[in-house]
């Protein structure tokens, strides 16, 4: 598989995540106050990524470990990469709690079909889904398998559900280099049936998508906390911007609410459409733990082809 996407994947969901680490919680007028008119324009120094980096590499070393064997092999190595995150002294950097719920379950015995917390329809299954978009672009039916495996093992709720199925499907269209003005069409027939919420959120992006005021149709699609409003937003941070990394994720990044979970999303998806060479080089020398991201895209693109 193509290395350039799989390092626009990787580096582009974690330097996403580290762009909006600072603007999360914050809503625009106080980004503004504190960065200026234009909002947040430049990675944090150090460029630290959140938990959602943390967590999508877990589910990329776990698809590394098991991608080809069957759902409980891939779960059983995708619960031994949460729980290593779990104990990991770099895990103090605002967890979900819903997140961190699950993974008490999983410890405790519980199935991962039975771990999540059903009622949470929270971004945290959403924000760490695109590696299983990249790993499985070529096998549909799988993609939709992993992705809800990895999703429902902490966030039991179908909104949830669909969101987590969606944001890997759009990482997955962006490979495939599907037109921007089919994705949206396409996103919806591979997750219907699941949430009518979550097809109602994906919805308002085509409506609002063509609004001259970005920041009345950010506000109009919500804050990002609940799945289907977080991958709206990256979708329409992409959409609104698709021939430029560094605007996607800027757009991403001065949001209000779960700003580096928004861009983290929207960076991935513009990673994988784009490519690595549209991600500023500096951006990529900068990133925590470049090295290793390296090296995990180039495991994650050799895969099926040592196979």
């Amino acid at each position: 598989m193509d290395l350039d996407k799989a390092k626009g994947v990787i580096y582009g969901l974690a330097i996403g995540d580290a762009l909006g680490a600072p603007t999360e919680f914050l809503p625009l007028p106080k980004i503004k106050a504190e960065y200026g008119e234009k909002g947040i324009q430049d990675l944090p120094d150090p460029a630290l990524y959140t938990d959602d980096t943390q967590m999508s590499i877990a589910i990329a070393e776990a698809l590394i470990r098991a991608g080809d064997q069957d759902i409980e092999s891939i779960m059983e190595a995708v619960k031994e990469e949460f729980i290593k995150w779990y104990h990991s002294p770099d895990n103090n950097r605002a967890p979900g709690n819903t997140c961190l719920k699950g993974i008490e379950n999983l410890k405790r015995g519980m199935h991962w079909s039975e771990s999540g917390i059903a009622r949470s329809k929270g971004c945290g299954s959403a924000m760490r889904a695109a590696p299983v978009g990249y790993f499985y672009q070529h096998d549909p039916g799988k993609l939709r398998e992993v992705a809800h495996a990895t999703g429902i093992c902490t966030h039991g709720h179908p909104t949830a559900d669909a969101a987590c199925i969606g944001a890997s499907y759009l990482v997955k269209l962006a490979l495939d280099g599907t037109s921007t003005g089919e994705m949206t069409k396409d996103l919806l027939n591979f997750t219907r049936g699941i949430s009518d919420e979550w097809d109602n959120a994906v919805l308002k992006v085509e409506e609002c998508l063509n609004w001259d005021d970005e920041e009345k149709a950010l506000h109009y699609l919500g804050e990002g906390w609940v799945g289907e409003e977080a991958v709206a937003l990256a979708l329409y941070c992409f959409l609104h911007y698709p021939d430029s990394y560094e605007k996607t994720i800027i757009r991403g990044a001065n949001t209000n609410g779960d700003s580096d979970s928004i861009a983290c999303i929207a960076g991935a998806i513009s990673g994988a459409y784009l490519g690595e060479d549209a991600i500023p080089e500096p951006w990529v020398k900068q990133i925590e733990k470049s090295a290793y991201l390296d090296d995990l895209a180039h495991r994650l693109s050799s895969f099926w082809r040592t196979k």
